[in-house]
Parts: C-alpha cells; sequence; structure tokens
C-alpha cells in the first residue's frame, strides 16, 4: 500500500521560510517523479515544483521559480520543497504526490499525501 505523508507546514511571517517534507513508503521511491501541489481557500489544486526519480531534472511554476526548491533523499524515501522568501499569498494547503514522469498535470498523479497547511502571514 502506498502512503504519502507530508509534513512541516505551519505559521510563518512574510519573507520566512519552512521546509516541507513527504516520506513516502510502499513503492520504489527512485522510480517515481515526485511533486508539490498547492490549494487556497475557493481555488483549484495548482501546480508548484515536481522532479524526476534520480532528482536530477525538475519543473517551477513562475509564481514560485527562484523562491521553492524541490529536493529529494532517496536513501530516506522523502521528497522536500525549501520554501524562501514566503508571500501571503503562498497561503495553501500543500500536497505531495507521485507520478510514473515528470510533468505538471494534476491528472498524471497517482499517489498523494494527506496536505499540510502553509499559512504566511503579512
Amino acid at each position: 500500500q502506498v502512503q504519502l505523508v507530508a509534513s512541516g507546514g505551519g505559521l510563518v511571517q512574510a519573507g520566512g521560510s519552512l521546509r516541507l517534507s513527504c516520506a513516502a513508503s510502499g513503492l520504489t521511491f527512485s522510480s517515481v517523479a515526485m511533486g508539490w501541489f498547492r490549494q487556497a481557500p475557493r481555488k483549484e489544486r495548482e501546480f508548484v515544483a515536481s522532479t524526476t526519480g534520480s532528482g536530477g531534472m525538475s519543473y517551477y511554476a513562475d509564481s514560485v521559480k527562484g523562491r521553492f526548491t524541490i529536493s529529494r533523499d532517496n536513501a530516506k524515501n522523502t521528497a522536500y520543497l525549501q520554501m524562501n522568501g514566503l508571500k501571503p499569498e503562498d497561503t495553501a494547503v500543500y500536497y505531495c504526490a507521485g507520478s510514473r514522469w515528470l510533468t505538471r498535470n494534476t491528472n498524471e498523479y497517482d499517489y498523494w499525501g494527506q496536505g499540510t497547511q502553509v499559512t504566511v502571514s503579512s
């Protein structure tokens, strides 16, 4: 049974940083592309970042490029999202997800974590 557990969210002031973690089990982690998505109240879930199984290639949404970094430690079966320079508009529930290939498309992810709340105060 595949399980993705996201953690690391919290309340932070604008300009601050957080690091989200996504611990995976029940799959061959290094064979799975990992992505992060977010959903703000009354908005659709949107792509944030994704990386290949090796971590050698990554995609980012324009809104987070230069501020967020996706990474992974395959020895620990864990993916990360380092978020710097946080803005109030980054406030959302953040979800990690797994896919067979590197993609920005929500519909192409097979596995989803439960989400972790990130709140950025102004």
